[in-house]
């Protein structure tokens, strides 16, 4: 057997497997499929609502610390080097400490997604990729949710001296094209960041899921993403 035709068979049985998994996952009942799409969502929102919706939450997690944009690095370390580092940890700290006060805001609205949630999304997500169920909840709840944070972001962040100055420098470099006018009001930001961080850490349960139905203790996920 040559190489050429080796590889051709390689693609084929690549292609069968992927359309009988496709097929066993719409073999699935409507029921079926809702229900488990329904446990799998509940599942990843409560887990990282509790992850991140705590002290520390976002400040002592790597993946989501909410840091300074890139564009006002200059002004920080400028502020560093002539003794005023604190205030820039303070800064940094208070932005974290704000996302971490508006994530437990996002429970209803996420649950909220999760009753709407039709049978035809069902199917669309259980055969997506990796993260469609993250990306559901992306698409039926970041413009909501951003209205909802928004006002926790800025009580918290108006507490803290340098906010303000922080908008006046980031303003000026997002003139300039220095910065993403997205990133220019540390408000507007750090609810960005925020929900960034909200589904970044959906998807990552998400993953576990369908990685390991069956360490998930639950006969319904088993059942459902066991078939794909």
């Amino acid at each position: 057997m040559d190489r050429r035709q080796f590889t051709g068979q390689l693609a084929v049985g690549a292609a069968l497997w992927v359309c009988a998994a496709q097929a066993r996952a719409l073999s699935l009942t409507d029921a079926d499929a809702r229900a488990g799409l329904k446990a799998a969502l509940e599942r990843g929102a409560t887990a990282a609502v509790s992850l991140l919706g705590r002290t520390d939450g976002f400040l002592g997690n790597p993946k989501v610390r909410i840091a300074l944009p890139s564009g006002v690095d200059s002004a920080a370390k400028l502020l560093r080097g002539i003794g005023q580092g604190r205030k820039v940890d303070e800064l940094v700290t208070a932005m974290n400490r704000a996302a971490e006060a508006a994530v437990p805001q996002s429970r209803q609205l996420l649950s909220d997604a999760v009753a709407r949630m039709s049978v035809t999304d069902a199917k669309k997500i259980l055969t997506g990729g990796d993260t469609s169920v993250t990306q559901f909840f992306a698409d039926q709840t970041r413009k909501p949710l951003g209205a909802t944070f928004l006002p926790i972001v800025t009580e918290q962040t108006e507490k803290v001296a340098l906010a303000d100055k922080y908008n006046a420098v980031a303003g000026r470099a997002a003139g300039f094209g220095l910065l993403n006018k997205d990133d220019a009001n540390i408000q507007q930001y750090v609810t960005g960041k925020t929900l960034d961080g909200l589904y970044l850490m959906i998807g990552e349960e998400e993953k576990k899921i369908r990685r390991d139905p069956v360490g998930t203790g639950s006969d319904l996920l088993k059942k459902v993403f066991g078939s794909i």
